[in-house]
């Protein structure tokens, strides 16, 4: 649409345009524009980028530019999310692996950089990567060598490689989590995507895009958006970004098809304030996703904690809905007060307003931190589950990735 189109001045370069068309990207915003020039820039030149930025912000239209526009367009480009692969078969998927190699490898394979040779591989999630992978991925990048698993025999592969991710790069070396000369060789060419907040006007054109797109696609009267919906758009947060967006104007053209939304139809759709979370603040507030990730976990954790003291019993407490505080009459007969969070409890109500509930009485060395608290929490479900970490991810809700991480850094192997 040509409302939605940037007219270009002389100090971007006409395939930026070109770009812009062919991968679909809307919006008008300097900081965009900037980021999709540096990748046009860069290319014809073979260098190492890292595209940085949050997680739903469009971070994967970029290595599809690089590689559009680059000598290697007509050869392989592979998208891998390291997110998503086990670390135990990382290894394999990337530099393949000989037949024998470890058990269920009955055949060799042919991994990522073989397949890609001469192409780009898209390395999506790239701070996910085991340090012992990083130590490969390194010695690809400084010589274009690779051995696959079970082999000795070393092969060459001459791929370029984007890399991206959505976490502090600088802190996570500080952290030791990853190699600092690594980051240094995927950083040749820096490539920063700005969140959604930090676009101004694009929240609408992309609003508009994603309502027309939604009517096409299933003919379906379009929805239009008033001052007070666009006022809302534009102040709101967009912790979710690009993705976020999307999937807010979807519901609202599905549920309100051929009206005009306000704000108050538009609230509904915006979960955070659905909740009272208030994520309406000015774009130039920044928020530390990874507090707000380290203090959810801690809540799930502690929750998983208290479940399993129900579970095993050890005393009778006694409350009404309307207060949190437990009698302790297990022992001494003494009436001991024991703070509580109340909760929908799954066990036998004795009336309208007192419950009966079994729960542990608090332990001195009951953890008191976070890492205290995941640790403890982990050692039960692996001993509910007989050790099997596939089920006790399940249980946790967490991907066996992680799982090992944990059991690793917490020394519980």
């Amino acid at each position: 649409m040509s409302s939605e189109r940037l007219i270009l001045t002389p100090d971007y370069p006409a395939e930026v345009e070109q770009a812009r068309r062919r991968y679909g990207i809307i919006g008008n915003s300097a900081e965009l524009n900037e980021a999709v020039m540096r990748a046009v820039r860069v290319a014809p030149i073979d260098l190492s980028v890292l595209v940085t930025g949050e997680s739903g912000s469009g971070k994967e239209f970029f290595p599809k530019i690089i590689h559009g526009f680059s000598p290697r367009k007509h050869a392989g480009y592979i998208a891998v999310n390291c997110g998503a692969i086990p670390e135990g078969t990382i290894d394999s998927e990337l530099f393949g692996h000989e037949k024998g190699a470890f058990t269920g490898a009955v055949s060799t394979r042919k991994g990522y950089f073989e397949e890609a040779n001469g192409g780009t591989i898209f390395l999506d999630e790239v701070a996910e990567l085991p340090l012992t992978t990083q130590a490969r991925l390194l010695r690809v990048l400084e010589t274009g060598e690779f051995i696959k698993v079970g082999s000795s025999t070393v092969q060459k592969s001459n791929v370029r490689i984007v890399a991206a991710t959505n976490v502090d790069m600088a802190r996570a070396v500080a952290e030791g989590k990853f190699r600092e000369d690594l980051y240094y060789r995927l950083s040749t060419v820096t490539i920063s995507v700005p969140p959604l907040r930090e676009r101004g006007s694009d929240i609408l054109l992309l609003a508009r895009k994603f309502a027309a797109d939604f009517s096409e696609r299933y003919t379906m009267p379009r929805v239009t958006f008033d001052d007070s919906a666009r006022a809302l758009l534009m102040a709101y947060r967009w912790p979710g970004n690009v993705r976020q967006l999307k999937n807010v104007v979807e519901q609202a053209a599905l549920f309100h098809a051929g009206t005009e939304i306000d704000s108050d139809i538009m609230r509904r759709y915006l979960p955070a304030v659905g909740m009272g979370l208030s994520p309406i603040t000015p774009a130039s507030d920044r928020h530390d996703y990874a507090s707000e990730r380290e203090m959810l976990f801690g809540m799930i954790f502690r929750l998983q904690q208290q479940i399993d003291e129900l579970r095993s019993g050890g005393g009778i407490r006694h409350h009404t809905q309307e207060s949190a505080e437990f009698v302790d009459t297990t022992s001494s007969g003494v009436n001991l007060p024991v703070r509580f969070q109340p909760f929908t409890s799954p066990f036998p109500v004795g009336s309208a307003t007192e419950a009966v509930v079994d729960v542990t009485p608090t332990d001195p060395t009951t953890p008191t931190t976070l890492e205290e608290t995941e640790r403890d929490t982990i050692v039960r479900a692996l001993e509910r589950n007989g050790g099997r970490r596939k089920a006790t991810a399940a249980e946790l809700n967490i991907s066996e990735r992680t799982l090992y991480r944990k059991i690793k850094e917490y020394g519980l192997e």
